[in-house]
């Protein structure tokens, strides 16, 4: 994952911000780290501290961005580095990853004055595990006491919600029925042979655009933020299904705005999807690495390249400053029941129809249908699949993946592999 310091000028500002964001500085003084964010009005705020990693979260009022054009400040005082943006409808979040454990020592608002603006200012101090842990606790009660949600992001989404959450608005509560990392809360749909048929049914395809907001994923060689190409690629291959008449289509997200991991596949099966298909691009120190590659399920890695991508993708909540200590951090547990594999096995299979058009259209990575222990990838009662587009490390990647033209070019691609996937299905549920 990158963060956004590399590219700050690249955050796009809030829909009709009314309050803008003109600056963050971070000085580093005897025994603590002071954050100053400059401001033209006056806000409410939340900040708080979490665990694994160690991490600052300063929630604000959706704002407009409006920094210097240099990189986010890094390596001052306790602070490694920042990252922000849209978490949610109407909040910012800021997110400060830190060298160690700190607690917020005071934070204040400070009135306009000799030329400057509103100024937010937030003093930390480096404390020891012992002396973090009673602070988080402290931290909890307080916001329980308070009726302050734990901070996570809103829960996954089910029925009619879905198209609320896929147009980047607010999902409502719901109680979670399935529990393990990456496996999705809500519902379980009911199986389609006791449906009420549909003459004729539309395929359901659900495009998820991998990242989003806080979480800028990738930053290429040239500073194009993954998300952004993640989410171009997710509407180019939206009209093209759509044009068909063939295909209904689901965006996970239709904004820059970050979705948790499961909330991403419960938007796919609350719209009941048929298909799944998150859209991602990679990266690599070695800048001549390009290519696509495409990923199914698998507790075991194709190989350690693998792994090391899995790893980093499932990362993506701790990278938006989730607080995931609740929840269980190990994968394996999940029980991969007979829904799930042969979900599995449609989803090798929809992979290799996959790579078989795209190779005709552009280059593919060597190996190119890989394996790896991907949380979104997880549904148990659907076929699944990402794509790597490329490697925004890569100069020609990058550039060929700001390209419209190739953008569509591999939208038509995926089209073919998806109509020659459901004509598979459909020829075996006649035999």
């Amino acid at each position: 994952m990158g963060s956004a310091s590399e590219a700050a000028a690249q955050q796009p500002a809030a829909a009709h911000p009314t309050t803008v964001v003109s600056n963050i500085r971070v000085g580093a003084h005897p025994g603590e780290t002071r954050v100053v964010i400059d401001l033209n009005t006056e806000i409410t705020y939340d900040a708080f501290v979490l665990p694994q990693p160690y991490r600052v979260v300063l929630d604000l009022p959706e704002v407009g961005w409006r920094l210097p054009a240099k990189p986010l400040p890094s390596g001052v005082g306790q602070l490694d580095k920042l990252r922000y943006g849209l978490f949610s409808p109407g909040v910012t979040r800021v997110v400060l990853d830190m060298k160690g454990p700190v607690r917020i020592k005071k934070t204040f608002l400070l009135k306009p004055k000799n030329g400057h603006a509103y100024r937010l200012v937030m003093d930390l101090q480096g404390v020891s595990p012992a002396v973090f842990r009673t602070v988080l606790s402290e931290q909890r009660k307080a916001r329980r006491a308070k009726g302050t949600p734990r901070p996570v992001a809103a829960p996954a989404a089910t029925g009619a919600s879905a198209e609320v959450a896929a147009s980047g608005g607010t999902v409502p509560r719901t109680t979670e029925k399935i529990s393990g990392a990456g496996l999705i809360a809500g519902p379980v749909p009911v199986p389609k042979s006791t449906q009420k048929p549909r003459t004729p049914r539309k395929m359901v395809i659900a495009i998820d655009a991998g990242h989003g907001g806080v979480d800028p994923g990738t930053i290429g060689a040239d500073g194009q933020f993954e998300k952004n190409i993640t989410l171009k690629m997710a509407r180019e291959l939206r009209d093209v299904l759509r044009k068909t008449g063939r295909y209904k289509v689901v965006l996970t997200r239709n904004k820059d705005i970050f979705l948790r991991l499961r909330q991403r596949v419960a938007v796919a099966r609350a719209a009941g999807a048929d298909l799944f298909i998150s859209i991602h691009a990679d990266s690599t120190r070695n800048r001549k690495v390009r290519g696509l590659s495409v990923y199914t399920l698998s507790e075991r890695a194709s190989d350690k390249e693998a792994a090391s991508l899995a790893e980093k993708e499932n990362k993506a909540d701790l990278i938006a400053g989730i607080d995931l200590t609740g929840e269980s951090p190990d994968v394996t547990n999940i029980l991969i029941d007979l829904a799930q594999r042969e979900s599995m096995n449609q989803s090798a299979q929809f992979a290799t129809q996959l790579v078989k058009e795209l190779r005709k259209s552009t280059k593919l990575l060597r190996k190119t249908h890989r394996f790896a222990g991907f949380a979104v990838l997880k549904a148990p009662d659907m076929p699944s699949v990402l794509i790597e587009l490329g490697f925004l490390s890569n100069p020609q990647d990058e550039k060929a993946l700001q390209s419209r033209r190739y953008r569509a070019m591999l939208a038509h691609a995926i089209l073919r592999g998806i109509d020659t996937h459901f004509k598979g299905v459909e020829e075996a549920r006649r035999n």
